[in-house]
């Protein structure tokens, strides 16, 4: 621009009476609301910006929105809202498509327009003495819009506390934390869902560093061996150069104990402490075993044949109830066996006594393995007992005792080489105990020891918070993450083993009260029946790329809205969507790098 005409328009505006004044309503603002067109939808409307409030706009960000009073032709009504959409940056007076910016840009001219920014924002509701509420009205053109301080922003959206996930993308420093020990967030259970590749992994051990760190009580059941080194700091580079951004350093979690299944190894090592543990068949619902065995209708009806017969032998030997004992009556009374088995009962028993069908049927000598049953009064009580049983069909009785044999080649069950999982241990502040099921290759020994691992951890839980209400406190915070959730709840499953459901189902009804969480973590979301989902409040989602996935998911979670949705399919690995209750609105973050060693980075 000539200098001869700068000074000549400086001597106009001084002429005039100097720059124009913005009205004091503006003053601090970063943008004005747009006029509606066609393509303007509910609860959403645009906002324009000069150039330099951009980078003031930023996704995800939090605007107040003062329509002018109604001295100056508004309604004087205040809005709060998210920018949605955008910032976008658009010409001046033109389109961005137009000719002559086409052209010279694409030539290394040196023409450019001037240009300003344009966002799109959702109303979250309407601002009335300090509450918010439903917004009834829409703002009006050229109101001012106005950024919220970084500390209003984490006031607003909840995440002020005192568990770290990650940092809101978009935002130059916002940590987006969630309460750890608040009974409405991770009581109420966490998805954390996404293929391969996304980030799960990460999210998964950081949040077990940060339990820890709170003090809460945390059991992984790792199928894959993946988290048994996390008691040592993070060894990949990537991981290690993403801490020193943060100005943070590598660090093991402390108080891991890795468990493993008798006759099976371990992939943790050293320092991380080990422990074999057996299954007791004794534990195990029988209506849970035989949903995991997958027995046909025929078999199931032999089970429990051979099963309540098995119970009868047991109080006729006096191995349990023993002979005049009073309180081991009391407890067979008060036994409820969808929850658990029959006290002092082995598979071994079991398999024993269901020979000794097969032998009836058979008109053969059975030979039974337990020594209680070897004795020939024993063997009079056991003929006697299977004589009154009506049964027939000595195939289905062969394929039944097949089952309860593979099971018991496993040698998991009721082994003298190890005890059982010590849950009261599992239970205490900030212990990490790693289930490690990577050396089973067997779904149903998986699944029996998860059952055995719910089960177990909220008898204990049980105890633990009527113990603590004695004393007006509360039990130990336990979260108990469960790895490639879909091979233990998936649709197929829960349709044919629907005790097994009602297990995890009653342990979410019961555990906001007692504090037990369930975070289920799955890399085919697919597989998760409407069933689990409806248990979930609280998501971390990674990449999705399946729109028929994603499309389930909206109708789960409502509170996502459609600009967060349409980013899923392109999330790089580290980001999610966090949809938490302690939060006000679901936001894009960017996960903490994990402080500890994974075995395999994604």
């Amino acid at each position: 621009m000539p200098l001869q005409f700068t000074d000549l328009l400086a001597e106009e505006i001084d002429i005039a009476g100097g720059e124009l004044e913005e009205a004091e309503e503006y003053k601090g603002s970063i943008g004005r609301t747009m006029f509606d067109t066609p393509t303007s939808k509910d609860h959403t409307i645009t906002v324009l910006m000069p150039a330099d409030g951009i980078a003031k706009l930023p996704s995800q960000s939090l605007v107040r929105i003062k329509s002018r009073s109604k001295e100056k032709g508004g309604d004087g009504r205040q809005y709060l809202g998210v920018v949605v959409q955008g910032p976008f940056a658009e010409p001046d007076g033109l389109r961005a498509d137009a000719p002559i910016v086409v052209t010279t840009t694409v030539r290394g001219a040196m023409f450019m327009p001037k240009y300003h920014g344009r966002v799109q924002v959702e109303i979250l509701g309407e601002e009335v003495d300090g509450t918010l509420q439903p917004p009834r009205f829409r703002p009006l053109p050229n109101s001012p819009v106005f950024a919220l301080s970084d500390g209003e922003t984490r006031s607003l959206l909840g995440l002020e506390s005192d568990l770290s996930l990650g940092w809101a993308v978009g935002f130059e420093n916002m940590e987006v934390q969630i309460p750890a020990k608040r009974k409405s967030v991770l009581p109420r259970h966490v998805g954390v869902l996404g293929t391969t590749g996304g980030g799960k992994s990460t999210t998964v051990s950081g949040l077990v560093s940060e339990f820890q760190k709170a003090g809460i009580a945390t059991i992984l059941i790792d199928t894959e061996g993946e988290y048994t080194e996390i008691g040592l700091p993070a060894e990949d580079k990537a991981m290690v150069r993403l801490l020193e951004r943060l100005n943070r350093k590598p660090r093991g979690v402390p108080n891991v104990h890795a468990y493993h299944l008798v006759g099976r190894e371990t992939t943790a090592t050293a320092p991380t402490p080990t422990q074999a543990f057996r299954l007791d068949f004794s534990s195990l619902s029988p209506y849970a075993a035989a949903e995991i065995m997958d027995l046909s209708e025929a078999q199931v009806d032999r089970f429990f044949k051979a099963y309540d017969t098995t119970k009868l032998v047991l109080r006729d030997l006096g191995i349990f109830p023993a002979k005049n004992n009073t309180q081991e009556e009391r407890s067979i009374l008060e036994l409820n066996e969808f929850e658990t088995g029959y006290p002092k009962m082995t598979l071994s028993h079991l398999i024993d006594i269901a020979g000794f069908f097969l032998s009836h049927l058979t008109k053969t000598d059975a030979d039974p393995f337990n020594a209680s049953f070897k004795t020939d009064a024993a063997k009079s009580v056991i003929r006697q007992r299977v004589a009154q049983v009506q049964t027939n069909n000595e195939i289905s009785w062969k394929a039944l005792l097949g089952k309860l044999w593979r099971l018991q080649r496993t040698g998991v069950f009721d082994s003298r080489n190890a005890q059982p999982i010590p849950f009261n241990a599992l239970i205490q502040p900030g212990v990490v105990s790693i289930i490690d099921l990577s050396d089973t290759d067997s779904t149903i020994i998986n699944n029996l020891v998860i059952s055995n691992v719910l089960r177990g951890i909220q008898l204990e839980q049980e105890d633990a918070y009527t113990n603590a209400s004695k004393t007006s406190q509360e039990p130990t915070p336990v979260m108990i993450i469960i790895e490639e959730a879909h091979e233990f709840l998936s649709r197929d499953r829960i349709a044919k083993m629907q005790n097994l459901f009602e297990q995890v189902a009653r342990i979410a009804r019961r555990g906001r009260k007692r504090w037990i969480g369930l975070l289920f973590v799955t890399q085919l979301p697919q597989h998760l029946p409407d069933e689990v989902l409806g248990l979930i409040n609280n998501f971390i989602l990674h990449k999705i790329t399946d729109v028929n996935v994603v499309s389930r998911l909206k109708r789960s979670i409502g509170s996502i809205n459609e600009g967060l949705w349409s980013r899923l399919p392109n999330l790089a690995p580290g980001q999610a969507i966090v949809s938490i209750t302690s939060m006000t609105r679901p936001l894009l973050v960017a996960i903490n790098p994990t402080p500890c060693k994974l075995r395999m980075i994604e």
